[in-house]
């Protein structure tokens, strides 16, 4: 029978890996500019300022592009949320290193995003911010949990991230936002790869409890939503225009990560992890059955 580690037991057995990790993902991270994908000399001022309010006729996207944007920067404004919920797991040294990282990168993210639709006028600025207010004054909740839970969760986010934002891409809506999209979708893969690589190192400590705790979070996995003004939720809407469907996830999200970490062939499991890995089974490639 396994040794059970507490959460505080694992934080120190992995914080080798984190920081070798955190050195790595730096690395080879890319250092780009937020304002170097914002067309600046396509601003005018607002109403405010004596300048022109917003006009739906002045906006050139699509509605699949301005939803899927939308959706973007509202996910990526709730941020305290996001941050709030790891930091408050990942509290020490290099662990804490990461969250401030991984914080800054996100934020990145939305300062870009948000500077494109005011400047290039792409959205209504006034119904942005109220869904804006609304959707940070809501939050974002979940129960408590273990930390191999928070990894593996992360890495399935991260990961499901990266495939919206790859689909946002293939719109070719017009070569900035395709640009952006697949910035952020790279950034996105860095951070599944680092919350990856942890998972897969917890394996070597705690193999029972990892099996758990990636069961657990495909049973309970589920992405950031938006709730739309028309009473539908962004998932809803995402999935239709073919730019996020979870009934994918099993192929695009979890297969590949699944894969990485070796689920269907470890021999290092014990009850708890045989268990585990029963309720995954549904997931098992038969190509490799």
């Amino acid at each position: 029978m396994q040794n059970h580690l507490t959460d505080r037991e694992l934080l120190e057995a992995l914080s080798g890996e984190v920081e070798l990790e955190l050195h790595r993902h730096i690395e080879r991270a890319d250092g780009w500019q937020p304002h170097d994908y914002v067309p600046f000399d396509d601003g005018r001022n607002f109403g405010f300022l004596g300048g022109i309010d917003w006009e739906p006729e002045q906006s050139e996207l699509g509605e699949v592009a301005k939803l899927a944007l939308t959706v973007s920067v509202l996910i990526a404004d709730n941020l305290p949320s996001y941050h709030r919920e790891i930091g408050k797991y990942l509290r020490i040294g290099p662990w804490w290193r990461w969250v401030g990282r991984w914080t800054a990168e996100e934020n990145r993210h939305e300062i870009m995003l948000r500077n494109y639709l005011m400047v290039t006028r792409a959205v209504d600025p006034i119904e942005l911010e109220r869904l804006r207010m609304a959707h940070m004054t809501n939050g974002f909740r979940r129960p408590a949990l273990h930390l191999l839970d928070v990894l593996a969760n992360c890495a399935f986010e991260e990961a499901a991230s990266a495939v919206r934002h790859r689909n946002i891409a293939a719109l070719q809506e017009n070569p900035m936002v395709t640009a952006m999209a697949e910035r952020i979708a790279v950034d996105d893969e860095l951070q599944a790869a680092f919350f990856a690589h942890l998972v897969g190192a917890a394996f070597e400590h705690a193999p029972d409890q990892a099996m758990r705790a990636i069961a657990d979070r495909v049973a309970g996995f589920t992405v950031p939503s938006v709730a739309l003004p028309d009473g539908r939720s962004s998932d809803e809407v995402l999935a239709e225009a073919g730019i996020y469907d979870p009934a994918r996830e099993p192929e695009l999200v979890f297969g590949p990560l699944l894969r990485q970490w070796n689920v269907f062939d470890r021999s290092d499991l014990g009850e708890a992890g045989e268990q585990a890995r029963a309720e995954l089974a549904h997931l098992r490639d038969p190509a490799h059955a």
